[in-house]
């Protein structure tokens, strides 16, 4: 099968059903693939949310199993795809570390054995740590270390700063270059509607909006849908390693 990595920046977009932009996206990676385990743990409602995402994923051909319904480590060691949803990214990586989940998630999809679609908060998980997220930290995780699917960060749901707003707080682009004075570290914004597909040591850009790649030194840039953004797979995360 080879190592698979679907990340939506999230689950709606303004003005077309859920996972509608990702539809084909969707369709390739769940190819072959009759039951799906579903990690419902950034919400608080597990029962509701695993429906949802059932029906959602039905005309894929796929059964949705929640996660929490069952001992969950022993069913990831087994899955053929997991699905990590999105809610509280805070409340979804402390579950993921009580039920000692990141481990065999992180080892077997590194290993083609186990393919992995996250969205939103199940995006920010894939990345090497916590620490882009948009959420209040409502409960506290043991560390912010999470999967390392890919070795930088996202930052799902990016928003450009509105020029008419009256707002005086930081502006998302801000506080990403805050997190850039304290870690060396690519940080790739995904606006709604974008998407990152990892398969071994190719990585594209997809969906139908544009991506916005930071950098330490650099202007940050836009990147357009189908970038071939492989060359961020090379670069090793340096964190707390604040400016000179």
């Amino acid at each position: 099968m080879g190592l698979e990595v679907v990340l939506l920046s999230s689950t709606q977009v303004f003005g077309a059903a859920p996972l509608a932009y990702a539809r084909d996206l969707l369709a390739e990676h769940l190819a072959g693939c009759r039951t799906l385990h579903f990690a419902p743990f950034a919400m608080a409602d597990h029962d509701a949310y695993t429906a949802r995402i059932a029906g959602l994923l039905a005309p894929f051909g796929v059964q949705t199993i929640g996660l929490h319904t069952l001992a969950a480590r022993a069913a990831v060691e087994q899955a053929e795809a997991v699905f990590v949803g999105g809610g509280n990214t805070f409340r979804l990586l402390q579950a993921l570390q009580r039920l000692d989940l990141l481990e065999p998630i992180g080892r077997r999809v590194l290993a083609g054995q186990l393919r992995y679609l996250g969205s939103s908060a199940g995006t920010n998980v894939a990345c090497p740590s916590l620490r882009t997220t948009n959420d209040m930290p409502i409960v506290m995780p043991s560390s912010f270390e999470a999967l390392g699917l890919v070795p930088f960060q996202i930052n799902p749901h990016y928003l450009d700063p509105d020029p008419a707003s009256t707002h005086m707080g930081e502006t998302r682009e801000q506080r990403i270059e805050q997190f850039l004075e304290a870690n060396d570290v690519s940080v790739l914004g995904l606006r709604e509607g974008a998407w990152l597909r990892r398969q071994d040591q190719r990585l594209v850009l997809g969906g139908i909006a544009r991506s916005r790649l930071f950098q330490r030194g650099q202007a940050p840039r836009d990147l357009d849908p189908g970038a071939d953004v492989s060359w961020l797979l090379q670069i090793q995360p340096r964190f707390d390693t604040p400016r000179p």
